[in-house]
This record gives structure tokens, sequence and C-alpha cells, in this order.
């Protein structure tokens, strides 16, 4: 682990796992638009193909992210957010012909110690879009996957 990050605070441990949250700049609701949302997705799909993470649970809300992994032994916590960041940063801008990053600096993390809290994370994670009323029924959301389907 780098001396930045332990100055930081922020723990990265190899088969340790993680729930992360990040928002977009300024809480814009860019998620909203499905061909934007797919491709963020595509960013967290890869990050598991490319043996980063084993995902466990992730929604997809309007302006921000909810992700539930297990981090494996290729790279940092700090350095695969800052890759997905960036990469669908640049998918985004792509697709909008605009520059720039798409996410507020940072990110919150919260590595799950006990294997029955990781369930009650996932739970929490998916329930987050009737949470927030935005649909009544999870299968309705596109948004969403677990592991545990």
């Amino acid at each position: 682990m780098s001396r930045d990050n332990l100055l930081k605070g922020r723990y990265s441990a190899a088969n340790q796992v993680y729930h992360v949250t990040s928002c977009t700049k300024g809480r814009k609701p860019l998620f909203l638009e499905f061909s934007i949302a797919r491709l963020l997705i595509e960013e967290i799909t890869l990050a598991k193909a490319d043996g980063y993470v084993d995902n466990l649970a992730w929604v997809l809300m309007p302006d921000h992210l909810h992700w539930l992994f297990t981090l494996n032994d290729k790279a940092e916590l700090s350095v695969i957010l800052k890759q997905v960041k960036a990469r669908s940063s640049q998918k985004i801008n792509s697709y909008h012909g605009t520059s720039g990053s798409i996410w507020q600096r940072g990110f919150y993390d919260q590595a799950i110690r006990h294997e029955e809290d990781i369930i009650k994370t996932a739970r929490y994670i998916v329930a987050n879009p009737l949470r927030a009323h935005i649909v009544d029924n999870i299968g309705y959301y596109p948004f969403w996957d677990a592991k545990w389907l």
C-alpha cells in the first residue's frame, strides 16, 4: 500500500470486500440516459474481466454508483477506482462531444469485515432505486446486478 493512501486513512487489501460509492460532478444525473449508463457498466464489467475485482453487487443511480466487490491482488483500491472513473469519463465525453471528468474527486469506501454483512450490504445496494422511489419493483430497474441472482 502506498504511503499517500495510508496518510489519507484509506486501506487497500487484496481479498478484502469493499463497498464503494462515487458521485458524478455536481451530482448531475448523467445515468438517466440508458446509453451513458451502459458505458459505465462496461467499465465495471471490464474491471472484473481484467482480474482487478470480483463483482458481488452494484447499482447505478442517476448521479452515483454503489459497487460491492472483492479486491484482487492486481492493483490497489484507489488505482482501480481512478481507472474506472477515468475510462468512463473518456467514453462518456466521447459520446457527448465534451471533455473533463464526469466524477467528483475521491470516493467513499467501506471495508466489509464480516461475512454476514456482505449479503446485508448487497441488499442495501440493490434496494437503492426502491428507497429513492425510482421504481416500485427492482425488476423494473435496468442498472443493477448481484452475484446471487
